[in-house]
């Protein structure tokens, strides 16, 4: 082993710590180089995943430049964090691979990249792998919901894909397990019920940041949906949403003005969901399986 002080396995804490990554080369071959490294691909393999999830959300929720930016440094923070602090069961098998040890029975790959642990979690399923899928689960409750408040569900549908990304994000509980937060409502002091925890953007006088945010949690869609029906209902903030009535448009130009979420472009990208071809698609192939 070379001379020097020893090697800090967290050495890179940040993606943009070019100097800490650098530090790794002293010895590559030392267990702390070797962990370091497995940690840092792992976290690429996260970053790519959160890339897939955001461009899976449609191509209608277009953000501004800034906001990509913003978003594509979030996504690479939060992947190196998580992969530091958190056991997936890569970076186990990529130390074992770097250290020249063979991978454990049943692991081998013909392709010479190291193969899924069969003890490692899986990734958790998402909600809906389609927006077909999406609209299919999720129009039935929301038209109950719409109903009952004399709306068009056609909005609250394009609401609530916008907050989930057509069903493939939202936040999770403890344990990984879906919360069934359809529509991102946050958990204040008056929640009594059950939280879950996600890092997201909020946008403050024109500037976005990361802040890790506890939401609700809920044991079915049906919760979710009708505790976001009782907010609309009960709130003065979103009466003129309740006054749209059966005129989606309006719904999503009142939600936009509310305050319902920091994002200025909120109703504009409502809108655009609402107009889409995703959401036409999602709607035909859901009458044609009836």
């Amino acid at each position: 082993m070379t001379g020097g002080a020893p090697i800090d396995a967290s050495a890179a804490a940040t993606y943009t710590d070019v100097k800490g990554l650098a530090a790794l080369k002293r010895d590559p071959n030392s267990p702390e180089a070797i962990s370091a490294v497995a940690k840092q691909v792992e976290a690429l393999f996260l970053q790519m995943m959160l890339k897939s999830m955001r461009d899976a959300t449609s191509a209608e929720e277009t953000n501004s430049n800034e906001m990509g930016m913003y978003q594509d440094m979030f996504d690479k923070q939060v992947a190196l964090s998580i992969s530091q602090h958190a056991d997936l069961g890569i970076s186990r098998l990529l130390k074992r691979q770097l250290a020249g040890k063979p991978a454990p029975a049943g692991l081998k790959s013909t392709s010479g990249v190291p193969a899924a642990s069969a003890s490692a979690p899986a990734a958790p399923a998402a909600f809906a792998q389609t927006p077909a899928e999406f609209v299919h689960r999720m129009l039935p409750p929301i038209r109950r919901a719409a109903g009952a408040l004399g709306l068009d569900p056609m909005g609250m549908l394009a609401q609530a894909a916008l907050e989930t990304g057509w069903g493939q994000r939202m936040p999770r509980n403890a344990d990984g397990s879906l919360s069934h937060n359809m529509f991102g409502i946050k958990a204040g002091d008056e929640w009594a019920g059950a939280r879950a925890s996600a890092d997201t953007m909020e946008v403050t006088n024109g500037v976005a940041a990361p802040r890790r945010t506890t939401f609700r949690a809920y044991g079915s869609i049906e919760d979710s949906v009708n505790d976001f029906a009782g907010l609309l209902k009960n709130s003065p903030r979103y009466r003129d949403v309740i006054a749209a009535g059966g005129n989606a448009g309006a719904y999503i130009a009142s939600m936009g003005k509310s305050g319902y979420a920091t994002d200025p472009e909120y109703g504009n990208k409502l809108n655009k969901i609402l107009h889409s071809d995703t959401l036409q698609s999602a709607l035909a192939a859901r009458i044609a399986a009836l």
